[in-house]
């Protein structure tokens, strides 16, 4: 009984002990944090309090509450009435309302439907005419300039000339000369405060691994031709790169890659598949580190991504095939 009572005393006092502690550490601690914790705590306080009565989901103001106070606080440690990933899963519809108040419409209005069924009907009547035919025939006899890449998305399958004879698809030559190819591609990196930051990413076709990446927030051509002057040295075996036709990727970003020996492979307007390794990497780095993650500021985005990128290039990530 009595060995009993003082283990008791002990555990008091210990828990005592380590109150003390934390009480100590919170008074070193920011006012703002501190504040921030406060109301973070008293809204999920208050749900617990008012559930014993009625019951209701979050709306969107404390939800927006919640997100922006996470930012300043370790929000894992304290948060109790949802799970993790619902407090990400609030995050993103945040950036999402927050993006559609601040971007604009965009992207090339449809054909009418009259026009895209005489491309159809033209396409099908001369099956030897390609796109750059067609075009040619509606800008000479009916005024309408259309683009021969807009009558190949509405022109029958199987319409137009057979390739000819020795001419490689696009996806045989990426896989013949993979091992000089790299594929590039921006992607965007939202921030618990909203601040976006584009992540560029350079990938080795023939091995699949990460040769280098960086992060900014403006993001300019000068700055996306150091990065290329970063990673290919002078006696690179590298023959291709492959980007799309982002208004970042001015004139002065291919001289520059010109000039180190590189051909410049530019993919077709909206056709992602044609960077589809890079696609993919992005879909990766998504699916297996940001979407677990938000990022506090740049220096956590650039921590968190590091660790990732060092795991992705290790050799269980790259293909035996590609790799032997």
């Amino acid at each position: 009984m009595t060995n009993s009572r003082g283990w008791t005393g002990i555990r008091i006092l210990w828990a005592i002990a380590l109150d003390m502690l934390r009480l100590i550490s919170s008074v070193a601690r920011p006012h703002s944090q501190l504040a921030a914790e406060n109301l973070f705590l008293r809204k999920q306080l208050a749900f617990y309090v008012e559930r014993q009565v009625k019951p209701r989901r979050a709306d969107d103001a404390t939800r927006i509450t919640l997100v922006a106070l996470s930012s300043l606080i370790e929000w894992r440690r304290i948060l109790m009435i949802v799970k993790p990933d619902t407090l990400i899963g609030w995050h993103r519809k945040g950036f999402r309302l927050f993006w559609r108040r601040k971007s604009k419409p965009r992207g090339r209005p449809r054909l009418l439907s009259d026009l895209r069924q005489l491309i159809r009907d033209v396409a099908t009547a001369n099956r030897t005419w390609g796109e750059e035919r067609i075009a040619a025939e509606l800008l000479l006899k009916l005024g309408l300039r259309v683009s021969p890449r807009t009558i190949r998305r509405y022109m029958p399958p199987g319409a137009g000339p057979r390739r000819r004879p020795g001419v490689q698809a696009w996806s045989t030559f990426v896989r013949n000369h993979a091992r000089g190819v790299l594929a590039c591609d921006f992607f965007v990196a939202v921030t618990a405060t909203f601040r976006v930051f584009y992540v560029f990413a350079v990938v080795e076709v023939g091995t699949r691994r990460i040769l280098h990446w960086n992060v900014t927030e403006h993001p300019t051509a000068a700055w996306t031709s150091q990065q290329f002057r970063m990673i290919v040295p002078g006696d690179q075996l590298h023959r291709f790169v492959i980007h799309d036709r982002d208004t970042i990727y001015a004139e002065g970003v291919d001289r520059t890659l010109r000039a180190m020996g590189l051909q410049v492979l530019k993919t077709p307007v909206r056709s992602p598949q044609a960077n589809a390794h890079c696609e993919r990497l992005i879909g990766t780095i998504r699916r297996e580190c940001l979407d677990f993650v938000i990022p506090l500021n740049e220096r956590h985005l650039r921590r968190v991504q590091t660790e990732w990128v060092a795991h992705y290039n290790d050799a269980s990530y790259c293909p035996t095939s590609l790799c032997s």
